[in-house]
């Protein structure tokens, strides 16, 4: 291992991040740990022109982390629809609270702490003690395993422990010796990974500009570049089906709020069947998908009568689109059935709602259900759009 480029690493990544590092991004040059944070969390999986727009509206309506904590879970999740990994929005929720409730409304220094806070992992523990902070604390997402296992030339599978132990040291180790360098450090690391050395499209690989460790990194003077890091190859996504109903009362359909340790859990959603593998030929559901909703909604909903009577008032059922919905591990494909309904029953249960169409904005909703939803006609006083 290049005890020079340990030593000279910090500065030169600096040094590049004047020129070619990005600038101008709102959450940049703050101090802030709540801003820092909420940014952190959602720069996680989501695309950074993405956050650009929803990151200052999460901002204006959350600007404090007394606000967010104060703030009922369906108005979080509400303002985080469409950004997906709804788990960062209840663990937001759930970390705001926190930090009220032990450490008095302000987020701790010390990397440790918080690491034990909800959604915080090391890494991102790490990114709020130096940017806000200035502590000497490493980060380690994949943008910066993919920089040091390339630069290294560290083999095995990222996935491994004792490479994950040794790339954890190795970032240790090739901090700069400054605190005070530690913010613009910290960006150039996940600056450099994002736009420059890139999982499939290296600068280096490109012709089109020159990398400032060329010379030194280990995966370019081996010709790995595109084969370092290593990764264990992922078995292929499981598909399932599942029916949906689209109970419509005039201008209003019926939300069921999902569990909150399901997927998409906590948002709002059409009643559903049980999901199963996906057969391999389209096909009508063995059970009509009226029974399926009955039996879902009976689950919630007292009286048991009253049930009866609003399926009652169900005159037809047509088969609507189908939506294929892909997860980070599975894939979904929803069957929706419109059915319009002459009664609205009043459910004894939160978790069932008729909602009008025209306040839908105030509920989170998965994003192929927003997009369904969305789909709907008010002037026709909702009549599906397929």
């Amino acid at each position: 291992m290049s005890e020079a480029l340990i030593q000279n690493f910090a500065n030169k990544l600096i040094a590049w991040h004047g020129k070619n590092g990005r600038q101008g991004l709102p959450w940049q040059s703050i101090r802030d740990p709540y801003a820092v944070w909420v940014s952190e969390i959602m720069l996680q999986q989501t695309q950074v022109a993405t956050v650009l727009e929803r990151y200052p509206r999460f901002m204006k309506r959350f600007p404090t982390v007394k606000k967010l904590a104060a703030a009922p879970l369906d108005d979080v999740l509400a303002e985080w629809a469409g950004l997906g990994y709804y788990t960062r929005a209840r663990n937001l929720h759930a970390c705001a609270r926190q930090v009220i409730e032990e450490f008095g409304g302000k987020f701790p220094n010390d990397p440790v702490l918080l690491e034990q806070l909800k959604g915080i992992g090391r890494s991102t523990a790490g990114a709020i003690a130096a940017f806000a902070f200035h502590e000497r604390a490493p980060i380690l997402d994949a943008n910066v395993k993919r920089i040091l296992a390339r630069l290294f030339g560290i083999e095995g599978a990222i996935q491994e422990k004792a490479v994950n132990d040794a790339l954890w040291s190795l970032a240790k180790t090739l901090l700069p010796k400054k605190a005070a360098d530690m913010p613009v450090y910290t960006q150039a690391l996940m600056d450099f990974g994002a736009t420059w050395c890139t999982s499939r499209k290296p600068v280096c690989l490109s012709g089109t500009k020159k990398c400032p460790f060329a010379k030194e990194c280990q995966a370019n003077l081996s010709d790995q570049v595109l084969l370092l890091p290593r990764k264990v190859a992922k078995a292929k996504s499981p598909e399932f089906n599942c029916d949906m109903l689209l109970l419509r009362h005039g201008d209003s359909v019926l939300l069921q709020r999902r569990p909150e340790k399901a997927i998409w859990g906590g948002l709002w959603s059409l009643p559903e069947s049980a999901w199963r593998a996906k057969e391999k030929s389209a096909k009508l559901s063995d059970e009509n998908p009226i029974n399926l909703t009955v039996k879902a909604l009976l689950k919630l909903a007292l009286p048991e009568e009253s049930v009866s009577t609003a399926l009652k008032g169900c005159k037809s059922i047509e088969r609507g689109v189908e939506i294929k919905h892909v997860f980070t591990h599975r894939r979904l494909w929803m069957q929706i059935w419109h059915v319009p309904s002459s009664d609205s029953v009043t459910f004894s249960s939160d978790d069932l709602r008729w909602v009008s169409l025209r306040q839908l904005g105030k509920y989170g909703l998965p994003q192929p259900i927003k997009l369904l939803l969305q789909g709907l006609s008010l002037a026709r006083g909702g009549e599906p759009r397929n």
